[in-house]
């Protein structure tokens, strides 16, 4: 009886002994660590991720060494011994990847994306966010693995898988064709700098940036805070806009149509004006040109630049709705219209004069050949009727050069033919 009870008592003492050995020992650690955290950034990162993972590793370690000590090889101490060498594969595991986040936030504090130039800085934060996430699942398969080959019978199945890993890797890479490709394309994306987080891209006609990159998706947050959530693939299959790939500076275009009267000169100035009374303009471009003058109207183009794409959306913005005003109030007769014009046929003489009614449509000859159907339009020059080819003898005249040769013409040359071939032996 007192055997069972020393059996029972020296092991559970032992553990309490082991586990308050272990609490000193993280409680010392900790302590050492944060002196050193109060000069240094990395120790204090060190101290905060590690704390925990620490303590479980430590206490894990006394239990095991405690029941070691006080205790005889039987039955039930080579179960709890295998229990806890699954719990130490997990804290090992677990403290490991604290570490690895330590040194992933060291490598992310030196490049800050808070600054004009954060192109660099924004391609280490996309490779370090997906080498978290690769650390982490290395680490959780390499666990699952070590759990797997503690049991006797699964060291054994290991053994058998191995023989037929190449039937099994084929069956496995066409039943997961798809998500090892995003897998792969997540790679790809994350070393080709292709896109980074926080750059600005257009996909499926949605403007927004670019939030997250994992292996498998990647988040694109759209500009009314909406998510976009694409497989990794899309990006290296289908053409996208980068509007950072290089730089955050863009240029932008205002387009506008208004009437032939327009004053560029005028409308230049006051582009010229706006600008300068703005701070979303870099002052490196503010142009403004005639790119079109066809359809009855003068299309104008303003170009100016931004540094970058948010602040180039209210600058367009801006200058549309000043220049807007301004032909408004300063220049309305440049609003666009729309000409038409018509001719009333005059009343003949000797015979009453008609009550007016619509005018008649008035026939139109057929467009020559290199001629276009604008051509035929009325010119007024002076009040007068300046038809190209209709309205006037001159016009009709002028028609007769672009109608072909007459009936008489064609008559002569089939008489012509006809004498040749009878010539003919």
């Amino acid at each position: 009886m007192a055997d069972d009870v020393q059996g029972v008592v020296v092991p559970t003492l032992s553990i309490l002994a082991a586990v308050v050995v272990a609490y000193l020992a993280a409680t010392l650690l900790s302590v050492l660590v944060r002196r050193v955290a109060r000069t240094s950034a990395v120790a204090a990162d060190l101290s905060r991720r590690s704390r925990r993972p620490m303590r479980a590793v430590l206490l894990v370690v006394a239990v095991w060494i405690a029941l070691r000590l006080s205790t005889d090889p039987s039955d039930w101490t080579r179960t709890v011994e295998h229990v806890l060498l699954i719990a130490l594969i997990i804290t090992v595991a677990w403290l490991v990847g604290s570490f690895a986040f330590v040194l992933e936030d060291a490598a992310l504090q030196r490049y800050r994306i808070d600054v004009a130039d954060n192109r660099h800085a924004r391609r280490v934060r996309t490779q370090v966010q997906v080498l978290r996430r690769i650390t982490v699942a290395i680490l959780v398969i390499c666990a699952i693995a070590a759990i797997l080959l503690t049991f006797p019978s699964a060291r054994t199945l290991g053994a058998s898988l191995l023989a037929s890993a190449g039937l099994i890797s084929i069956v496995a890479g066409l039943a997961a064709q798809s998500s090892l490709a995003n897998v792969f394309a997540g790679l790809q994306l994350a070393f080709t700098d292709a896109i980074r987080v926080d750059d600005v891209v257009v996909v499926s006609d949605q403007w927004g940036r670019i939030e997250e990159i994992t292996l498998t998706y990647v988040v694109v947050h759209v500009w009314d805070d909406r998510r976009l959530i694409l497989p990794s693939t899309y990006f290296t299959t289908t053409p996208f806009e980068n509007w950072t790939r290089r730089a955050a500076d863009l240029l932008g275009t205002v387009e506008l149509d208004v009437d032939w009267e327009v004053p560029v000169e005028a409308m230049r100035t006051e582009l010229t004006r706006l600008l300068q009374d703005t701070d979303l303009w870099d002052r490196r471009v503010g142009i403004l040109q005639v790119t079109d003058a066809v359809g009855g109207l003068v299309r104008v183009r303003a170009l100016a630049s931004a540094v970058d794409a948010p602040t180039l959306f209210d600058l367009r913005c801006y200058v549309r709705e000043g220049l807007v005003g301004w032909l408004q109030h300063e220049a309305p007769q440049s609003l666009p219209k729309t000409r038409w014009e018509g001719t009333a046929p005059a009343p003949t003489s000797g015979r009453r004069a008609r009550p007016e009614t619509a005018p008649t449509p008035t026939p139109t000859l057929p467009v020559p050949g290199g001629w276009s159907a604008d051509d035929t339009q009325t010119i007024t020059t002076g009040g007068q009727d300046a038809r190209l080819f209709t309205g006037s003898i001159d016009a009709l005249e002028r028609s007769r050069h672009f109608s072909g040769p007459g009936q008489d013409v064609i008559d002569e040359r089939e008489q012509a033919a006809g004498d040749a071939e009878g010539r003919q032996p």
